[in-house]
């Protein structure tokens, strides 16, 4: 790919607006995920004076979405490649997305891609953005999509940061109601929170549109979820059944769990562990009327 001139002006292309976009504006979803990729995989480090470089390595089978990040941004960058040994594999190849302009890495940083070590620090932008353009590029380069050793399908992130593992339950619950409880796990105090059956299906389908930029082995892992079905004799999916104020002032009626759990149709156990926590203040009373 041919390089930009140094002065090239700071928007890239934007056919489907038929004109320009400024670069890095995180309201083209393009942007978004592209802002969130980098968040996740991406490394920012200072030289000397004005010196850096913003660098992201991925295995050479996915070069294809750092050529589209070279599109879409109006500075010159390169792309190299390489070949070492890992854990994993005596020959690993990788591609290198390598970009230097200063006025790139300053906005950047501005909109929260720190220096240097960033795991725990990264966070979503505080300016307004195309959110699940976003939390895709996050999963694209942190998170898995596919199906589990039983055949499951799921959707998953690993992440050190708390605001980004507390962004994904809270979007997450909006799009398939499922509840996600953080918690970090005691070996690498690392977030694992994952998404299965029906809600991974939904996540998936959600996150993965048609024709949105993304890792072409993840969009053809999330489409390949649309086909699965729950298999017959499979228990639903639990969903947790919230208390109203009227289940409450039912529950106060009766005094009882016994009675409330067959007049609200629920187990005794619930009915009891409610009644503990009105009476114990851990929860408000209801108020009165209907």
């Amino acid at each position: 790919m041919a390089e930009r001139e140094p002065n090239a002006p700071q928007c890239a292309p934007d056919e489907s607006r038929g004109g320009t976009t400024e670069f890095m504006d995180l309201e083209v979803p393009d942007y978004a995920y592209m802002f969130g990729f980098l968040q996740a995989d991406g490394h920012l480090s200072k030289g000397t004076g004005q010196k850096g470089r913003m660098t992201v390595e991925l295995s050479a089978r996915d070069v294809g979405i750092l050529r589209e990040f070279q599109r879409l941004t109006p500075y010159n960058s390169t792309i190299s490649g390489r070949t070492r040994t890992t854990n994993f594999a005596l020959s690993h190849e990788s591609s290198i997305w390598t970009l230097c302009a200063l006025e790139a890495r300053t906005k950047l940083n501005e909109l929260g891609l720190p220096y240097g070590r960033k795991s725990e620090n990264i966070a979503p932008p505080r300016v307004p953005f195309s959110q699940l353009d976003y939390l895709r590029g996050v999963i694209d380069a942190d998170g898995s999509v596919g199906y589990t050793s039983k055949g499951f399908p799921f959707v998953s992130l690993t992440t050190a940061s708390t605001y980004i593992a507390d962004y994904l339950c809270t979007y997450a619950k909006d799009v398939t109601g499922a509840e996600r409880a953080l918690k970090r796990n005691a070996r690498d105090s690392i977030y694992n929170v994952m998404y299965t059956m029906e809600a991974g299906q939904s996540l998936a389908s959600h996150l993965y549109y048609p024709g949105c930029l993304s890792l072409e082995r993840k969009r053809a892992a999330a489409d390949s979820l649309a086909g699965w079905v729950r298999p017959a004799g499979m228990r639903s999916a639990y969903t947790k059944r919230r208390w109203s104020e009227r289940d409450d002032r039912i529950l106060l009626r009766h005094a009882s769990p016994t009675a409330a759990a067959e007049a609200l149709g629920r187990t005794k156990q619930s009915c009891s562990l409610r009644l503990w926590r009105l009476r114990s203040g851990q929860v408000r009373m209801p108020g009165d009327g209907e």
